[in-house]
C-alpha cells in the first residue's frame, strides 16, 4: 500500500491476509462455500446480499432498508458489475450510493472504506437498516461491511470477518483481504 493510503489504521495489531482467509474457511471445514440464502442480517442494521435482493423493491421495503449501497456499480456485465442505481428506488424513500468496484484483487477498495463506512453509519444512526450488496454478496460488498466494522465499531480485521462470517458465507478476495490488514 502506498502512503496515500494511510489514511487510517486499527489501533490494534494488523494480521495478516493468510490469517483472515483462515477465518473465513474454518466455519466451513476448511472449504468456501457459497451463501445458501441471497441476503442475511450480519449486524444490527446492516444485510448483505446479492444482486436480486437490491432488485427486489418490496422485499427491501418489507426488511425495513432505509439505505442501499451497491459495492458493484456500473453496467459492464463482463466485470460483473450491477446495474442498480438510484432511480429505481426514487418512489420508494430508499437512499442510495454506488461505488464502482471491480472484484480483481489488484482493484483499490481501500478507497472507498470512508465514503462506505459513512453512508452505512448514516443508515444504522438514523435507525435505519442498508442492505450492502454486490454481484453475489461475498466480496466487494462483504469487504465494505469489515471495513465499516473496522472503523466505526473499532473490531480488529479478524473480529469483523468473524462477525460477518457468523451470519452469511462470505470469499473477500487476496487483494481485498489485504487491505483490510493493513
Amino acid at each position: 500500500m502506498n502512503e496515500s493510503m494511510n489514511w487510517w489504521r486499527h489501533p490494534l495489531k494488523t494480521c495478516t491476509p493468510e490469517e483472515l482467509q483462515q477465518i473465513i474457511s474454518s466455519q466451513s471445514g476448511g472449504q468456501y462455500v457459497l451463501p445458501s440464502d441471497p441476503y442475511n442480517k450480519v449486524f444490527d442494521g446492516i444485510y448483505l446480499g446479492d444482486e436480486s435482493v437490491a432488485q427486489n423493491v418490496s422485499l427491501l421495503k418489507s426488511l425495513s432498508i432505509s439505505h442501499v449501497l451497491n459495492a458493484a456499480f456500473g453496467t459492464d456485465l463482463s466485470l460483473n458489475m450491477v446495474n442498480v442505481c438510484k432511480e429505481l428506488y426514487l418512489n420508494s424513500g430508499i437512499q442510495f450510493l454506488g461505488i464502482e468496484a471491480i472484484d480483481m484483487s489488484s482493484f483499490n477498495l481501500y478507497q472507498h472504506f470512508p465514503k462506505s463506512s459513512l453512508f452505512i453509519e448514516s443508515a444504522v444512526a438514523e435507525g435505519g437498516n442498508v442492505l450492502v450488496h454486490c454481484r453475489e454478496g461475498i466480496s466487494r460488498s462483504a469487504t465494505l461491511v469489515v471495513s465499516y466494522l473496522m472503523i466505526s465499531r473499532g473490531m480488529t480485521a479478524q473480529t469483523a470477518i468473524r462477525t460477518v462470517r457468523q451470519y452469511r458465507e462470505i470469499r473477500p478476495n487476496d487483494g481485498f483481504l489485504r487491505q483490510l490488514s493493513i
